[in-house]
């Protein structure tokens, strides 16, 4: 009996990560670019800085965790909420192969309220943002298109409390109003982000595009006390 061959390790612009046979974007977007929607760590760059609080909701395989361990630092703090089985020990083997200590997994779904949820077929535990009681929260960064609305819902102390950047994919052209009116009831502004997933400058310096045309549609939101302003953007 022979061993099976293992793939190598990825190596990606933030950190390595182990492979994925996913056919999902951003699997595929890791293997051949060596990044995952980078337009969206260029735009959320200048707001981060050491120390602060961040709350990532969909691993995505750790991509942009990887990065946003790195912005906030030593004394800064990852929340990654992932409610799917296996992305969620994908995103926990490349945490430990990157030995960000100061990354929090948590295999769950985010939404109005606690009790069990069952997403494609599997039953996972769900709970809300204000159950975290959380100390400070810099950056609330939604990457499953669909669940801002829930988590808004139960996050409504923690928002008002910290009132941190909201950056989320919204949930498509049905749901894409109600989910900017929700985050603008809440006292935000919001603005629309629309960078394409291929990267011409990307890591592995591939010049292939195999997402031609394709665009991420999101929203980034700032607190109106904040003061903060996205002057190339959309306001909504």
């Amino acid at each position: 009996m022979t061993r099976a061959s293992t793939s190598p390790l990825l190596s990606t612009r933030y950190g390595i990560t182990a492979p994925s046979t996913s056919d999902a974007a951003v699997a595929r977007s890791l293997q051949l670019y060596g990044e995952w929607a980078e337009y969206e760590t260029d735009l959320l760059s200048g707001a981060m800085t050491d120390g602060q609080h961040v709350v990532e909701v969909g691993g995505e395989h750790g991509a942009h965790t990887l990065w946003l361990a790195r912005a906030v630092g030593d004394a800064g703090v990852v929340h990654v909420i992932e409610p799917c089985r296996l992305p969620f020990q994908q995103l926990c083997a490349n945490v430990a192969l990157n030995q960000l200590a100061n990354v929090h997994t948590h295999h769950a779904w985010l939404g109005a309220s606690e009790g069990m949820e069952t997403l494609a077929g599997e039953t996972v535990r769900g709970t809300t943002l204000d159950s975290f009681h959380l100390p400070a929260l810099h950056l609330l960064k939604v990457n499953l298109p669909g669940a801002l609305p829930g988590l808004l819902e139960g996050g409504t102390r923690t928002l008002h409390e910290h009132r941190p950047l909201i950056y989320a994919r919204l949930g498509g052209p049905a749901s894409a109003e109600g989910e900017v009116d929700a985050v603008k009831a809440l006292g935000y502004r919001v603005w629309s982000h629309t960078p394409p997933l291929f990267n011409p400058e990307n890591h592995a310096a591939t010049p292939r595009n195999i997402f031609p045309g394709l665009v991420s549609c999101n929203l980034i939101a700032a607190h109106i006390e904040n003061g903060v302003e996205f002057e190339t953007l959309n306001e909504l």
